[in-house]
C-alpha cells in the first residue's frame, strides 16, 4: 500500500501538535548533552588511513565505539538528504529531502530545478530530534545544519542555507560580531571568506554556543573536507591537509566542552554525511537526450525538455516532465542508457525500493528514472558537446565525487561515539546512518519511536556496566 505526500504531512502535524506522543519530558536540571558533529564527506576509509594525522578523532574511537568499516549511508549518498536521515532516522524517501534543495516539477516541457531558498518546512515532511527534543523543554542549538533554515526548534540557529546570515538567531549573530568572528551581520561579508575560512567560523560559533548555552542536543556541520576532496580528491595531499584541520576543528570543540563543565555529561557523535570515491570521467545523459530530440537547447542553456537528467554525483535523476508518458519515456531513456559506457544501470519505479524512493506519482520530487553511474564516471547535467562519455573538466563535474549508490563500499561515511553513555572499546559492524536519531533520542531519554533505524544499544553503557 502506498502512502500519499499528504498523508506524510498529515501525520507529521499530528506529531507536532502532539509532542507527548514521542517525547519524554525532561527535568529541568537535566544533564544530558549530545554534541553531533558531521565532517562532510569524511569517508571511513579515511580514518585508519596512516597518511592522515587525526589524533583526536582516533582518540575518540579509542575511547568509545566505532563502527568498523564504515556507517552506511542513505540514497542518495548527497548532503542534505543524510543529514536529514541522521536528524529523523528515516531515509529520505520518508523523510522527504531527494537533494540539496526542492526538487521542483514545472509542468509539461519545464525542466526540473534545485530550489535550496526553502524553509525547514517545504524540506522536511516529518519530525526530526530536534523536533522532539525542543518541545520536551531541551535546549537545542545547529551551527551549519542542513535544512534548519526558520525551524521553530532550535534556540540558536546558523542554517546551512543560501543568504545563511539572514535567518542566523539575531542574538548569535550580534553575539559573533562582538566577538570578532564575523565583520558585520551582513551575509555578503561572511560568504568573502574561503571555505577554510568558514569552517573556521563555524567551529567557533559551535564552540561559543556550547561554552555559553550548554545546550542539550547540538548539530555541528563542517565542509571543507567535501569542498576539497571535490577537488582534489580524498586521498591527496589537499585532502589530507583538510583532513588534518576537520580534526583541529574537533579538538576545539571538546576543549569548549571541557570549559562549559558538561564533559562528564556529554556525548559526541562525530558522523559524516557520505564517503568520496575519484571520478576522473563523467557521462554527460542529457547531450544523448538532445540527440534524440527530447530536450531544447538554446545558447548552450536548457530551455525545454521532455526527459532530462538531474545530476546528484554518482548518479542522475531522470525526470519526464509529461505524466501521461513518463512511464513510456522512462523505459525509453533505460534503452538508451543501458549498455552504454559508464552506465552501471537504470532504475525504473518497479525497483525504487532498492533506493528507498516510494513511487514519483505518490511523491512529486521523485523522479521517474534514477541512472546509475559505474565508479569513476561522474553524471553531468551539461547539455552541450558531442560524447556521452568526456573528462571531468569536460563536463564541469569534480574529480572528486560522492552521490552514487550507498551500496558502493567508498560511500561509506565514519562513525564514531565517544563520551557519556557509551561503552568504552566497542566495535561495531552493519551500522546504517537511520540508526543515529533514535541512539540520540536513547542518550537524551526522548521517544521517538517511528524511525526506520534503531539505536546503536551495542554501543551504549548499561547499568551492569557501571557496576
Amino acid at each position: 500500500m502506498r502512502i500519499s505526500a499528504c498523508c506524510f504531512k498529515f501525520l507529521a502535524i499530528i506529531f507536532w501538535i502532539c509532542p507527548t506522543a514521542i517525547a519524554v519530558a525532561q527535568s529541568n536540571d537535566a544533564q544530558r548533552h549530545v554534541i553531533v558533529i558531521s565532517i562532510d564527506g569524511f569517508a571511513s576509509y579515511l580514518v585508519d588511513d596512516p597518511k592522515v594525522p587525526l589524533p583526536t578523532i582516533r582518540r575518540l574511537a579509542r575511547e568509545g565505539c566505532v563502527v568498523e568499516g564504515g556507517m552506511t549511508v542513505s540514497d542518495p549518498s548527497v548532503t542534505w538528504p543524510n543529514h536529514t536521515t541522521l536528524v529523523t532516522g528515516m531515509k529520505p524517501g520518508r523523510h522527504g529531502v531527494l537533494a540539496n534543495g526542492v526538487l521542483v516539477r514545472g509542468g509539461i516541457g519545464v525542466p526540473v530545478k534545485i530550489d535550496s531558498h526553502r524553509d525547514h518546512s517545504d524540506l522536511v515532511r516529518v519530525p526530526t530530534v530536534a523536533d522532539v527534543a525542543h518541545a520536551a523543554g531541551l535546549r537545542t542549538a545547529e551551527v551549519n545544519w542542513p535544512c534548519t533554515r526558520n525551524s521553530k526548534s532550535f534556540d540558536d540557529q546558523f542554517p546551512d542555507v543560501p543568504n545563511a546570515l539572514d535567518y542566523t538567531t539575531p542574538r548569535l549573530r550580534q553575539e559573533l560580531v562582538k566577538k570578532k568572528l564575523l565583520r558585520d551581520e551582513t551575509h555578503a561579508s561572511f560568504r568573502n571568506s574561503s571555505i577554510v575560512g568558514l569552517d573556521y567560523v563555524w567551529t567557533e560559533a559551535a564552540c561559543h554556543l556550547i561554552r555559553e548555552r550548554k545546550p542539550h542536543l547540538m548539530l555541528i556541520h563542517l565542509l571543507n573536507n567535501d569542498a576539497t576532496h571535490h577537488k582534489r580528491g580524498a586521498q591527496s595531499q589537499a585532502g589530507y591537509t583538510a583532513n588534518a584541520y576537520a580534526d583541529m576543528c574537533v579538538s576545539r570543540i571538546i576543549d569548549a566542552i571541557d570549559d562549559a563543565g558538561i564533559r562528564e555529561h556529554s556525548t559526541i557523535i562525530l558522523v559524516a554525511d557520505h564517503g568520496f570515491t575519484v571520478t576522473p570521467k563523467a557521462i554527460r545523459p542529457n547531450v544523448l537526450l538532445r540527440e534524440a530530440g527530447l530536450l531544447t537547447v538554446e545558447n548552450g542553456q536548457l530551455t525545454q525538455a521532455q526527459v532530462h537528467v538531474v545530476p546528484e554525483g554518482g548518479i542522475g535523476l531522470v525526470y519526464c516532465t509529461n505524466p501521461l508518458k513518463a512511464s513510456e519515456q522512462a523505459a525509453e531513456f533505460k534503452k538508451l542508457l543501458t549498455g552504454q559506457e559508464g552506465v552501471a544501470d537504470v532504475l525504473l519505479p518497479d525497483r525504487f525500493d532498492e533506493v528507498g524512493f516510494p513511487h514519483p506519482r505518490d511523491y512529486r520530487q521523485v523522479p521517474d528514472a534514477v541512472l546509475v553511474a559505474k565508479d569513476g564516471y561522474a553524471v553531468s547535467g551539461t547539455v552541450t558537446g558531442e560524447t556521452l562519455v568526456t573528462t571531468f573538466e569536460e563536463a564541469r563535474t569534480s574529480y572528486g565525487s560522492h552521490g552514487f549508490l550507498a551500496k558502493l563500499p567508498k560511500m561509506k561515511a565514519m562513525c564514531i561515539l565517544s563520551g557519556a553513555g557509551i561503552r568504552p572499546g566497542t566495535q561495531l559492524q552493519d551500522v546504517h546512518n537511520t540508526a543515529i536519531a533514535p541512539t540520540i533520542a536513547t542518550l537524551l531519554g526522548l521517544k521517538y519511536p517511528d524511525a526506520d533505524g534503531k539505536p546503536l544499544l551495542n554501543a551504549l553503557r548499561t547499568s551492569a556496566d557501571a557496576e
